[in-house]
């Protein structure tokens, strides 16, 4: 399959790989997507695989930009299509009612798994909250504030030890104002029965939380996070191209959309620069990519060696490679905003957020940054989960029917000739049904993870 005229390889749909349309010299681009991916390192002949073995990357380090707008605004749309969610009373939407257990510190993650086991709340592991300083803290701090304040959860039991450097002193100066209704806080160190006292304020929380009652809700009030993991070579023909329609229609209707995985957009990252409507939000998405790219550096770390095994065994072969497919998540739209790794969604339409592709970290940021649900395309597969619904989209038919316990939404149909527009509407009515309260795989299954971003020293 060609993907573009301009193209001088085509995608083989069974596996995903690339093979020559033409003679390819030694030196000259190999174009895929209508853009470079590389150049080819010896003379490729007609019909000859196209991978690691003949072609490199032309991405080099950090680069100058000139701000040159060119997108087409997304037209905004009357529509009727509601969701069934709750509304807080600080006016903010969730898409579930849950209890969730928020560590301030990893010492007391298996009190919160025996307070889970005990009580039905949800917790999440991590490792962090002590020991760390200044910026790493920080960091630490607001992805917890973020869960904290999250609208999926109707009631929070912020956990901790007592003695650690983010105690829960400490973090109330972060977290600011909240409900005393919603929000309720446990130190370990301060009873004699920590795991009775947890069980009673659950049980509070669940009180509370049973106060809120699902009711019609504009799909403009959707918050949607954009994801990839274990990307293949049909991932951006199949997949991504499905969730970038989905987040134009999404958009359209007043909603919000957020693309992440900064070191996936180098190679890409003028496509997304063109989308932004003022220098303002240029200059923040330079800084996006450059200070990125400065973090490798900074770690003595190759810029562009990021295709992982699997996304070589599946068929890409460069970065551009992989960005190009990665930023179509994005659709067409312009930029509404640029927010910082730790920061919260507050801009109708789609906005960047800064942070890494690691996949657990980055649902993570995603979640924290207030999105209600993660559509996540994988090639390859992955049973990982956020804390919010994790929507599954294979790029292709063999991962769909193999993995049916991990996979939601099949979007290989596109590469048998189903319509873009028919399969968004599909797309769009599960979406839907997911935020009125239908359960994705990974809540089935029960999985979910967080991790925080890390760049400092540990005591």
């Amino acid at each position: 399959m060609k993907i573009n005229a301009l193209d001088n390889v085509e995608v083989n749909l069974e596996n995903g790989h690339k093979y020559a349309v033409c003679d390819i010299k030694k030196g000259e681009n190999v174009i895929k997507y209508g853009f470079p991916i590389g150049h080819a390192i010896c003379d490729i002949k007609k019909g000859e695989h196209v991978h690691t073995h003949n072609l490199k990357t032309n991405l080099k380090g950090n680069l100058e930009y000139s701000y040159e707008p060119d997108f087409t605004p997304i037209k905004r749309v009357s529509t009727d299509k509601t969701f069934m969610g709750y509304v807080r009373k600080n006016g903010d939407v969730g898409i579930r009612n849950e209890i969730w257990i928020v560590n301030t510190v990893g010492c007391v993650n298996k009190i919160a798994k025996r307070l889970s086991d005990l009580t039905g709340a949800r917790h999440f592991e991590h490792p962090f909250g002590c020991s760390q300083l200044g910026g790493d803290q920080k960091i630490t701090q607001l992805i917890l504030k973020g869960l904290v304040n999250h609208p999926n959860a109707g009631g929070v039991l912020v956990l901790g030890l007592g003695c650690e450097n983010n105690n829960i002193s400490e973090f109330k100066k972060v977290l600011g104002e909240y409900d005393e209704n919603r929000v309720k806080f446990l130190n370990a160190q301060d009873f004699d029965d920590e795991i009775e006292e947890g069980v009673k304020l659950i049980g509070e929380l669940k009180k509370y939380a049973d106060t809120f009652k699902r009711r019609s809700i504009p799909v403009s009030k959707l918050k949607i996070g954009l994801k990839c993991g274990g990307s293949d070579g049909l991932s951006g023909i199949s997949a991504n191209p499905l969730v970038g329609s989905l987040s134009d229609r999404v958009i359209s209707f007043g909603g919000s959309c957020i693309l992440t995985e900064v070191p996936e957009m180098f190679g890409a990252e003028t496509l997304l620069m063109k989308r932004c409507p003022t220098k303002e939000l240029f200059d923040k998405t330079v800084c996006l990519i450059n200070n990125f790219k400065d973090y490798f550096m900074r770690h003595n770390q190759v810029i562009y060696e990021n295709p992982s095994p699997g996304n070589k065994a599946g068929g890409i072969t460069t970065l551009e490679e992989k960005s190009l497919g990665c930023v179509q998540k994005g659709g067409m739209g312009e930029i509404a905003d640029v927010i910082d790794y730790g920061g919260v969604v507050c801009k109708n339409g789609l906005t960047l957020l800064n942070g890494p592709g690691n996949d657990i970290v980055a649902i993570t940021n995603l979640t924290a940054a207030g999105v209600h649900m993660i559509l996540f395309t994988t090639g390859r597969g992955t049973p990982v989960g956020a804390p919010v619904p994790t929507v599954k989209i294979s790029t292709n038919k063999s991962l769909a029917e193999r993995k049916k316990n991990w996979i939601d939404f099949d979007a290989s149909p596109l590469t048998e000739g189903k319509k873009m527009s028919d399969l968004t509407d599909e797309l769009l009515d599960f979406i839907i049904n997911t935020a009125s309260g239908e359960k994705t795989k990974n809540e089935v299954n029960g999985y979910s993870e967080i991790s925080i971003f890390k760049d400092g020293i540990v005591l």
